[in-house]
């Protein structure tokens, strides 16, 4: 069996009711981390996610480098990023029970990493549960300890941009790729994944419903969503 939990960064955008549908069809709770400013730009979407009962992150107000920023940047961004979320939970009568953070590109700070880690666990932020992920590389990096949520598989489909190279494809080769790069072999028995997707309306306009063609290849390979936890 292989296990996983789904997560969708920069929500919100034009097709997230869309994806929010097929998960549902498909009854597959995500994690949708908001990025507020793109949010702002597509507030109806964003409501729609919550009210269809996906969680809802925080990825920054901006979504910048926090390596390329101050500590108190850094907060800023959390923190209004937080005021703009919790005004979504209460525009769409949704209780906010979890508080997931995801770093903008995964980047966690830089020099300020230990900083942020610190400011995430005082200020109440939920880990996401991580237990079962005994990959090498998960505890080298410290993603066992720490509090934002990292990735153990991400489809890399927001490399699909004219002109890339990067297309349909390439994606499956990553899906069913026994040797990666980055991360951990998806579909192996008994392994334990937090997948990363994205709501990018640039990926619906050249690959049509992707989101939907992925999630099928995992299902279709014995892949089993999980309902997301928080320790």
């Amino acid at each position: 069996m292989i296990r996983a939990l789904l997560t969708i960064d920069d929500v919100s955008s034009k097709n997230t009711p869309a994806i929010v549908d097929y998960l549902c069809e498909k009854n597959i709770r995500a994690i949708m981390f908001m990025v507020g400013q793109w949010a702002e730009n597509n507030p109806d979407e964003l409501v729609y996610a919550l009210q269809h009962g996906m969680i809802v992150g925080n990825h920054s107000y901006t979504h910048p480098h926090f390596s390329e920023i101050s500590f108190e940047e850094a907060k800023r961004e959390i923190e209004k990023n937080e005021e703009v979320l919790n005004g979504f939970y209460k525009k769409a009568g949704v209780e906010r029970r979890y508080r997931p953070f995801r770093f903008p590109y995964g980047d966690k700070g830089g020099d300020n990493k230990a900083l942020l880690q610190e400011y995430l666990s005082s200020n109440d932020f939920d880990k996401v549960r991580d237990t079962e992920l005994g990959y090498p590389f998960w505890k080298a990096n410290g993603y066992d300890k720490d509090i934002d949520t990292f990735w153990s598989f991400d489809f890399a489909e927001y490399n699909i941009r004219p002109g890339s190279g990067f297309g349909l494809e390439d994606v499956m080769k990553r899906i069913h790729d026994n040797e990666p790069e980055d991360g951990a072999v998806l579909l192996k028995d008994n392994s334990n994944h937090i997948l990363l997707l994205h709501a990018h309306d640039e990926t619906e306009a050249l690959v049509p419903e992707y989101y939907k063609i992925f999630i099928e290849e995992l299902l279709k390979n014995g892949v089993e969503f999980i309902e997301p936890s928080f320790i």
